[in-house]
C-alpha cells in the first residue's frame, strides 16, 4: 500500500515539473511577445515624431530655391501661396458681392482667376518664380543703396486708400496734344469701282490731335476713414490666414520694384521716344487675291488700289476678303504685336512712299494672312506712358535673366508640398442657375 503511494506521489511530481516548465516557457514566449510590441511600438512612435519633426520644423527652413547664395524657405513660399489664394478669392467674393450674387457673371469676367485656384501646382511655380525675381530685386536695390523703410511702406500703404495723412496726392501728368495725321484716304461715294483712279491721293498732313482729358484727382480721405478701411481689408485676409506683416512686406518688394525700373532706366539710359511708323495695308486671306492686287498697283498706284477696296460696301455674299486700314504711328514692337514680324520690317525697312511686295503671315498651322502696305510716314515720337512702362519692364526682365544664369538653384523641395489653402468656395465653380422661362401667355 505505501509503495503505490509513494508511485502516485512520484508521478504528481512529475506532472508539476512539468507544468511548471510549460508555465515557464508560456510566461517566457509572452515576454517575447510583449517585447516585441513594445520594440514595434517605440520604433513606430519614433518614426510618427521624426515625422512630426521634419514636417514642423526641419521641413519648413528647407529650400525650395537658392537665388545667389539667398535661400528661399518652404514656409516662406508656403505663405506666399497663400497669400496669393487669399488675393484672388477676396477679389471673386468683391465681385459677386458687386454683381449682387450673379455667380454666372463672375465666372465670365474672372474665369481665369478661378481657373489659377484650381490649378494649385500652377499657381504655386508662379509664385515662387515671382519670389526668385524680388530677392534680385532686393539684392540688386540694397546694392545701389536703395532702401524702402517702414515709414515708407506705411505712406504707400495709405495712399493706395486715398490717405496722405494731411497731404495731396501725387498730380497726374498733365496732358499735351499729340500731332496725329489726318486720314488722307476718303471712302469714294461709287459703291463698286472698276477703273482704277488715275491720280494719287496726298500723304496726310500732321494736324494736332485732340488733347487728352487728365485722369479726375483722388479725394483723399480722413485718417479714422483709412483706418477703419484698412482694418476691414486686412480683416478679410486674416479669415483666409495671412498676417498683416506679410501683407506689408509684400508691399516693400512691390516699392523696390517699381525704385529699381527708375534706377536701371537711367543706368540702362532708356529713351522714352522711338521711332514710329504710318503706313496703309491691304490684307487678304488667300495668295491670289494678294497677288491680282499687287499686279493692279504695278499697272497704276497703290493708293487707288487701296481707296477701292476701302469703299467697297460691306457685302455678306462678297467673294473677296480684302480688307483696308490705315495704321497710324505705331512703333515697331507694337506693329510686329499687331501685324507680325515680317509687317514691322517691311514698315520700318522700307523708304516713306514705297509700296511692299506681298507679305506672307503664318497665323497658325491653317491659317496665313496676306499683305501690301505702303508707309506714309516715319519719325522719332515721344512713347505713351504705357509703351515706355513696357520697354522698363523688358529692361527690367532682362536684367533679371542676367542675374540669374548660374545663380539660381532650385531644390524641387516644393514639389507636393503646394497649398491648397484656402480653399475656394464650391459657388464659383458651380454651373449658374438656369434664367427661369416664362411661360407665354396663352
Amino acid at each position: 500500500m505505501a509503495k503505490k503511494q509513494d508511485k502516485l506521489t512520484v508521478d504528481e511530481q512529475r506532472q508539476s515539473r512539468k507544468e511548471v516548465l510549460l508555465a515557464r516557457k508560456q510566461a517566457q514566449q509572452t515576454r517575447q511577445i510583449r517585447l516585441g510590441v513594445a520594440i514595434v511600438g517605440g520604433l513606430l512612435l519614433v518614426v510618427f515624431l521624426a515625422a512630426i519633426i521634419n514636417e514642423l520644423i526641419i521641413a519648413p527652413n528647407q529650400a525650395v530655391a537658392i537665388v545667389n547664395s539667398e535661400e528661399i524657405s518652404l514656409s516662406d513660399w508656403q505663405d506666399r501661396v497663400r497669400f496669393e489664394r487669399a488675393q484672388r478669392i477676396i477679389l471673386l467674393e468683391n465681385q459677386l458681392e458687386a454683381f449682387q450674387g450673379n455667380v454666372g457673371i463672375v465666372q465670365q469676367f474672372a474665369g481665369q482667376t478661378i481657373n489659377e485656384l484650381l490649378l494649385a501646382e500652377q499657381l504655386g511655380q508662379a509664385a515662387l518664380n515671382q519670389m526668385i525675381d524680388e530677392v534680385v530685386i532686393r539684392q540688386a536695390a540694397e546694392a545701389r543703396g536703395i532702401t524702402v523703410t517702414d515709414a515708407e511702406v506705411e505712406a504707400e500703404i495709405g495712399a493706395t486708400f486715398n490717405f496722405f495723412d494731411g497731404g495731396l496726392p501725387t498730380p497726374f501728368p498733365t496732358a499735351t496734344a499729340t500731332v496725329e495725321p489726318t486720314p488722307s484716304i476718303t471712302p469714294l461715294p461709287t459703291a463698286v469701282i472698276t477703273d482704277i483712279v488715275p491720280t494719287n491721293t496726298p500723304f496726310p498732313t500732321a494736324t494736332l490731335g485732340p488733347t487728352n482729358t487728365p485722369a479726375p484727382t483722388a479725394t483723399a480721405v480722413s485718417a479714422d476713414a483709412f483706418q477703419q478701411e484698412f482694418s476691414d481689408f486686412m480683416t478679410q485676409f486674416g479669415d483666409l490666414g495671412v498676417s498683416e506683416a506679410q501683407y506689408r512686406e509684400i508691399v516693400r518688394s512691390q516699392m523696390y520694384r517699381e525704385r529699381l525700373l527708375e534706377q536701371l532706366a537711367v543706368e540702362h539710359e532708356l529713351s522714352d521716344e522711338a521711332e514710329h511708323a504710318s503706313f496703309f495695308v491691304l490684307q487678304f486671306d488667300t495668295e491670289e487675291e494678294a497677288n491680282e492686287a499687287a499686279a493692279m498697283i504695278a499697272d497704276g498706284d497703290y493708293l487707288a488700289v487701296w481707296n477701292e477696296v476701302r469703299s467697297l460696301v460691306p457685302d455678306a455674299d462678297s467673294l473677296t476678303t480684302a480688307i483696308a486700314t490705315e495704321v497710324l504711328w505705331r512703333t515697331e514692337d507694337a506693329v510686329t504685336t499687331n501685324y507680325g514680324l515680317e509687317v514691322a520690317e517691311a514698315a520700318f525697312g522700307l523708304p516713306v512712299g514705297a509700296s511692299s511686295e506681298v507679305i506672307t503671315r503664318a497665323i497658325d498651322a491653317t491659317t496665313t494672312q496676306y499683305y501690301l502696305i505702303q508707309v506714309s510716314g516715319r519719325e522719332v515720337r515721344p512713347l505713351s506712358a504705357t509703351e515706355y512702362q513696357t520697354l522698363q519692364l523688358e529692361d527690367l526682365a532682362e536684367f533679371i535673366n542676367e542675374q540669374l544664369t548660374g545663380n539660381l538653384t532650385l531644390t524641387e523641395y516644393d514639389r507636393g508640398r503646394t497649398p491648397t489653402n484656402p480653399v475656394l468656395d464650391p459657388l464659383f465653380t458651380a454651373p449658374p442657375t438656369a434664367t427661369p422661362t416664362v411661360p407665354s401667355g396663352g
